[in-house]
Order: structure tokens, then C-alpha cells, then sequence
């Protein structure tokens, strides 16, 4: 009887915490099935048709794999230039927002919320893009240009987002002035949790300077927001547009994945095979996202 009794109340309690995890994750769990599963799903299921968005579509099974990786001349290109902005900007924004981060971290509370505003601004910019093509314009009205000019070292405008030989650096200081947004903002507010009582208890034990608390400590107290941070880093490496050159660009020299998704699927509406560029570009992100995963897993130890 007490048996019966006691198996009945904890069928009871694991049906009511059934309940309160379906509550809470309920409405989180159905956006991200129909946001990002659901979409996964059915993105894979196109990539093996050939859908044009006004017949019915039909199904060719890998021709389109078999296109994109034998027959498709600008694929390559595309994503030698995509590994390249991703190699560079990628690790580059996410170490150029951490050190910021701890570096305002350092300084009094009033001038850092200034300071920490200042350096997020670049994500709160919405015509942040107007704003390089008046620095970086082809003519000798750019400031740029106007800049160098007025002091004598160039003689006529450099051809910013045409010349092959520029392109490249202009396009990195872009991406890496702009990558520092919300991941600056999710840096700074995991270096605030840290416990202040850890870094005695590590100068006890052996700690003696400011990178082995920072290693040792405050990193691996922030894996989560290093975590975060990491996502956002890669997504939007991989995900690198036209920003202000156009597409696509001079000689193909900045065409990326991202563009030549948005040339099939936007401008020639042959969905199937841009369904398929779009599988390519997210499994290079699972298996960056896994190998950051385990990097930062294993900081610390």
C-alpha cells in the first residue's frame, strides 16, 4: 500500500515538472522548430529539386551537388574567398571585441557604460554602410581620398571598390570594424559575473599575473558568453555579403558564398540549386561552430 502510495505521488510530481518544463521551453521549443528546424528540413528537401517558385518542383536527387561542386566555374572562387574573409575576421572580431571588452571592463563604472556605448555604436548604426561609402568613395570627394590628397601623398582618387589591389584591406576593416556588436556587449556582461573572490583564491594557489587569471579564471567563468560569441563570430564570417562594393564584384575578387547564393536565389530564382549552396555554407558552419566548441571546452584546463 505505502508502494502504490509513494509511486503515485512520484508520477505526480514528474507529470507536474512535465508540465513546467512545457510551459516555460514550450513557446521557446516551437519558435526554434519552425524558425530554424522546420526551415533545415525543407531547405535540404529543395536542394534535391529543381524549383523555379512557379511550377511544381521536380525532383533530380544530387544533380544539384553534382553541378555545384563539378560544373559550377565561380564555386570555387566563391568559397576560397569565403574560408579567407572567415579565417581573418572571423577570429579577428571575436579577439578584437573580447579585448575591448576587458579592456573597458578595467576602468570606473560611469566612463566605461560611455565608452562601451561608443565601441557598440558600430552595431546600432543602421546606414553604416553609407557611412564607408563616403569614407572609401572612388572620386576625390571621398574623405579619404580627400585626406590624402590634401596632404600630398596620392596625386589622383584611389579607386577603393574597384581597384583589385585595395579592395581586399578596405573590405577586412570593414567587416572587423563592424563585427564588434552584440558579442562586445555579451563580453562585458560576462566579465561583470565573474567572481571577484575567485581571483584571490587563485593568487593563493600559484596565480601570479594578469594572463593566468585571465586564462585560468575569467575565461573559463565566461564559456557560455565565449560560447555566444563564437556563434555570432562565425555566422556572420561565413555569411559575408557585398557590403559596399556591389555584386558581384571587380574580376570576382570579393565574390563570396553569400553572393552567389543571393545571385540563384535571388536574381535567378532557381531555388533548388541555391538551396543546395545554402546546405554547403551551413555544414562549413556546423563544423566551425564544433571545432570552436571544443576549443573553448577546453581553455583552463
Amino acid at each position: 500500500m505505502k508502494k502504490s502510495v509513494k509511486s503515485a505521488s512520484l508520477r505526480r510530481q514528474n507529470r507536474n515538472r512535465f508540465f513546467s518544463l512545457a510551459f516555460f521551453l514550450g513557446p521557446f521549443l516551437l519558435a526554434f522548430v519552425i524558425f530554424t528546424v522546420l526551415p533545415v528540413l525543407v531547405s535540404i528537401l529543395v536542394s534535391l529539386t529543381n524549383f523555379n517558385m512557379l511550377e511544381f518542383p521536380d525532383f533530380v536527387g544530387l544533380e544539384n551537388y553534382m553541378r555545384l561542386f563539378l560544373n559550377d566555374t565561380l564555386f570555387p572562387t566563391a568559397v576560397q574567398n569565403t574560408l579567407i574573409l572567415a579565417a581573418i575576421t572571423g577570429p579577428g572580431g571575436y579577439i578584437l571585441c573580447f579585448a575591448f571588452a576587458w579592456l573597458i571592463n578595467e576602468i570606473p563604472p560611469k566612463p566605461r557604460s560611455v565608452m562601451t556605448l561608443l565601441f557598440y555604436a558600430p552595431a546600432l548604426s543602421g546606414g553604416l554602410d553609407i557611412v564607408w561609402s563616403l569614407l572609401f568613395s572612388n572620386d576625390k570627394y571621398g574623405y579619404i581620398n580627400a585626406w590624402l590628397m590634401e596632404f600630398g601623398l596620392i596625386n589622383e582618387p584611389i579607386l577603393w571598390t574597384i581597384d583589385t589591389d585595395v579592395m581586399w584591406p578596405v573590405c577586412i576593416i570593414i567587416l572587423l570594424w563592424s563585427s564588434i556588436g552584440t558579442s562586445f556587449l555579451t563580453f562585458i556582461a560576462g566579465l561583470q559575473t565573474v567572481d571577484k573572490s575567485l581571483y584571490e583564491a587563485g593568487a593563493v594557489d600559484g596565480i601570479k599575473n594578469r594572463w593566468q587569471e585571465l586564462y585560468f579564471i575569467t575565461l573559463p567563468q565566461m564559456r557560455g558568453q565565449l560560447l555566444f560569441g563564437a556563434v555570432l563570430a562565425i555566422t556572420g564570417a561565413f555569411s559575408v555579403g557585398s557590403t559596399i562594393f556591389g555584386s558581384p564584384t571587380q574580376d570576382y575578387t570579393l565574390y563570396t558564398l553569400s553572393l552567389h547564393l543571393n545571385d540563384y536565389g535571388g536574381a535567378r530564382y532557381e531555388m533548388g540549386y541555391a538551396c543546395a549552396i545554402a546546405m554547403v555554407m551551413f555544414v562549413m558552419t556546423y563544423v566551425a561552430n564544433q571545432a570552436i566548441r571544443f576549443i573553448i571546452g577546453r581553455i583552463g584546463k
